[in-house]
């Protein structure tokens, strides 16, 4: 049954072109932002072209959004179906949750989610968010201070009278982490994953701003940021494509006697190959995290030409900090030659912007990887340890 009501809003999608097409309905844009004339063109279209964890089908009265692990490792498919504000939903499977669009108070649970606000100049709809420890943007900080946004605590603790008291209309959750989100669910919130984390494409994590913009009314402007971010990127992209000696890099450290990296079909293994370098595990098959032990990293990347390592480091991080951490750090090509490629979380506002600029982050690699192809570039995130 639920087959043959999409073939039919497919059909339908493709007669009428849309659900809004050669109106010119009034429709509120949200929290902050003015009143406007949509118009369902190619340029409101959210057709994901890189992001795999969710795709979107227009109907005449709707937008149906399917949500599932980019990954295909975890999960179900979550369904939803984003209606005009004021109109009557009608003919939507059962099996869709009703979200009127667009929204005016969201919860992000996660930075990766408020770096799709904050590169949409979206912030008015955040009422919510976990921690600030990891925040820089003066905005979110002024709507923190100000009371127009709270933080809720962290997942498997959340302050439960805050959240009632925001009353938001959408919570984006990271659905295969800690959770606690059952008080969220007994009073009808509507919890609605973002799974751009799970993203095994740097373009792909990026191109998560459309799906917020499907939420928010803004899939224009988020349409237009895309296309400049992937414009940007591929250009840089084709400046390593030939390139005669391609350095070895590994990434991670040591913590409570494990190393954590990535695995080979992970994005940053993808941003590494696009910056003209190969990454240590290119052979492994894993998308997410991989958990090794000392003599297995040294094994591999013992003569590697670069070491990235991004972490939270009170002062000034150096070789001799580095060294401090684990003797056998010293052991390492990389080190010896001065070849670690450093962020510090203290000092950059990492996570609640890398995941909407991979452009920036491909380019501070090449920087690093082949300097005398971007001659005159800053890095912004990564850079060289002094």
């Amino acid at each position: 049954m639920r087959k043959e009501i999409l073939t039919a809003y497919c059909c339908l999608a493709i007669c009428c072109v849309g659900c809004q097409q050669k109106s010119n309905r009034k429709v509120h844009s949200g929290a902050g932002l003015t009143t406007k004339t949509l118009t369902d063109t190619v340029t409101t279209r959210i057709t994901p072209q890189y992001a795999k964890g969710f795709k979107v089908t227009y109907t005449p009265t709707c937008k149906l959004v399917d949500i599932e692990d980019p990954q295909k490792k975890k999960g179900g498919v979550f369904h939803f179906a984003l209606v005009p504000r004021g109109e009557k939903s009608v003919d939507i499977p059962k099996e869709y949750t009703v979200i009127e669009v667009p929204v005016r108070k969201v919860i992000c649970m996660t930075s990766l989610q408020l770096s799709n606000f904050i590169k949409l100049d979206a912030l008015s709809f955040v009422a919510g968010i976990t921690s600030s420890r990891h925040l820089f943007n003066k905005e979110m900080k002024a709507r923190l201070k100000s009371g127009k946004a709270q933080k809720i605590g962290m997942e498997g603790n959340f302050d439960d009278e805050v959240i009632m008291g925001i009353n938001p209309e959408v919570i984006f959750i990271s659905p295969f982490k800690r959770g606690g989100y059952d008080v969220m669910r007994e009073v009808n919130i509507p919890l609605v994953p973002h799974l751009g984390y799970k993203e095994m494409t740097p373009l792909g994590q990026a191109e998560w701003i459309k799906f917020i913009a499907l939420f928010t009314g803004q899939e224009a402007e988020a349409n237009r940021k895309f296309a400049a971010i992937e414009k940007r990127y591929n250009e840089l992209k084709e400046l390593t494509d030939k390139v005669q000696k391609r350095p070895i890099v590994f990434s991670g450290e040591l913590r409570g006697g494990n190393w954590y990296a990535v695995g080979g079909k992970s994005f940053l293994a993808q941003l590494f190959r696009d910056a003209g370098a190969d990454y240590f595990l290119k052979e492994n098959t894993e998308s997410g995290g991989v958990t090794l032990d000392f003599e297995t990293v040294y094994s591999k990347a013992a003569n590697a030409d670069y070491w990235r390592i991004v972490n939270s480091f009170k002062g000034t991080f150096s070789y001799a900090s580095l060294k401090a951490d684990d003797p056998r750090y010293a052991d390492f090509k990389a080190f010896k030659d001065k070849g670690v490629i450093y962020c510090n979380m203290s000092e950059k506002p990492f996570y609640e912007s890398m995941p909407t600029e991979p452009e920036v982050i491909l380019a501070d690699f090449i920087k690093v990887f082949h300097p005398s192809l971007l001659p005159d570039y800053t890095p912004r995130y990564y850079e060289l340890l002094k």
